[in-house]
């Protein structure tokens, strides 16, 4: 990542004010002057950073998307993350907007607007979320990069639909103190970008291992594993062929492209950790101030009240069984490769007043990314499609705590795919 500069800050500040740009709607609040500040020395040395608004900065209230906690105090201390970025010497530029609460993978907000995919955007498609307005930040040039959250696919699906790459870490690895949870269990922090250096830079960053250079390893000898199962069921056409591509040039310099049943993904429950965990923060908050969330937003954690605690250990214990069998049956592979998202951004004018769409292109869209999450694993989402086309999400998910791994893997699939 090139280290930034006060040029660098003109331009970004101009196309998030551009109003003809979505700038408005990327972000829910904009550090002029903070950001303007003479970059501290370190690896990020002036770079233009934004951050997801569930993450505390000292000085402004974080709202997490939502107008509920709008009228809070300000934060007093910045969330590690956050001071990780300014001590590598990041120049923070604002918070960008998301799904309220991070619940939902559409990127749709009532409340501050919905910036639309920088993928025909005359037609106004969704940009995927719930790390909405960092993709579209990134993508639009307003930021060299942004810090989303991911607890079902929230980096790695706004990467996909806007044509970015985006990095979902092993949750333990990046600190989540100072951020507002939607489902410890499986929340995580990483970063969006436009390439895997520079989503390994960052990476480095808010993991707290400073520079970490990388080196791509060779593709020839790669293994990847196809799962037969799920991953691959009902892809719209443009999602298929350019996966279907991707894998013929992988294969074609060296890679070796196995498919496996991993019959397994079968048992994936439809309990949430994020339903659950997510009523257990928002339960006081439903009680007095329902109103003020997204009817969609609302109804969703408020779903959490009929789960038992029997309920809950049960689906604690299946996923520490999956965890188990599934490293078992992946562990002799470099990485599962699968469509990220197994369709095309569709027009955000669909979902007005369309609850049942909402849900059920959210059900569909999480699918394949949750994956990694639930089985507390990283995932690396990188562009496969051709230029001009609908942006299409390769996904590589790497075993636990195989991120540096994992990312080192992505620098040469990238290489190949574009």
């Amino acid at each position: 990542m090139k280290p930034g500069g006060r040029e660098r800050l003109r331009e970004c500040f101009a196309r998030i004010d551009d109003p003809a740009g979505q700038g408005a709607k990327a972000f829910i609040r904009v550090f002029r002057e903070a950001a303007s500040e003479p970059a501290a020395a370190g690896p990020l040395a002036g770079v233009p950073v934004s951050v997801k608004d569930l993450c505390d900065v000292a000085g402004s209230v974080t709202t997490a998307g939502s107008k509920v906690l709008a009228g809070g105090g300000p934060a007093t201390r910045d969330a590690p993350v956050v001071a990780r970025l300014r001590a590598a010497g990041a120049a923070i530029v604002g918070t960008n907007n998301m799904t309220e609460f991070a619940m939902g993978g559409v990127g749709i907000n009532p409340h501050y607007g919905t910036p639309l995919n920088p993928w025909d955007r005359a037609a106004g498609r969704i940009p995927g979320g719930s790390s909405s307005g960092g993709a579209v930040a990134v993508a639009d040039g307003m930021v060299d990069a942004a810090l989303g959250s991911d607890t079902a696919g929230s980096i790695q699906m706004p990467a996909a639909f806007c044509g970015i790459t985006g990095f979902k870490p092993t949750a333990r690895r990046v600190p989540m103190a100072g951020t507002i949870p939607l489902s410890p269990s499986l929340d995580s922090l990483g970063p969006l970008a436009r390439s895997v250096a520079d989503c390994a830079q960052l990476d480095a960053v808010i993991a707290g291992e400073g520079e970490a250079f990388l080196l791509p390893v060779p593709s020839k000898g790669l293994r990847f594993a196809v799962p037969k199962t799920l991953v691959c069921d009902e892809l719209e056409p443009p999602v298929a062929a350019a996966f279907a591509h991707a894998l013929s040039r992988l294969s074609a310099a060296g890679v070796t492209i196995v498919e496996i049943p991993f019959a397994e993904l079968r048992e994936l429950p439809p309990l949430s950790f994020s339903v659950v965990e997510g009523y257990a923060w928002h339960r006081r908050l439903l009680e007095t101030r329902r109103a003020e969330y997204d009817p969609i937003v609302a109804g969703r954690f408020a779903n959490g009240a009929a789960v038992s605690a029997a309920d809950y250990i049960d689906l604690v214990l299946k996923r520490k069984d999956l965890i188990r069998r599934s490293a078992e049956i992946t562990g002799d592979y470099d990485a599962v490769v699968m469509p990220t998202v197994p369709l095309v951004a569709p027009k955000l004018a669909e979902f007005a007043g369309n609850e049942p769409l909402w849900l059920a292109t959210n059900r569909r869209m999480i699918r394949n990314p949750g994956i990694a999450n639930f089985l507390d694993r990283c995932a690396l989402s990188l562009p496969c499609h051709e230029t001009g086309s609908a942006p299409v999400g390769f996904s590589l998910m790497g075993e636990h705590m195989g991120d540096r791994r994992l990312l080192a893997i992505g620098l040469a699939v990238e290489k190949i795919l574009s």
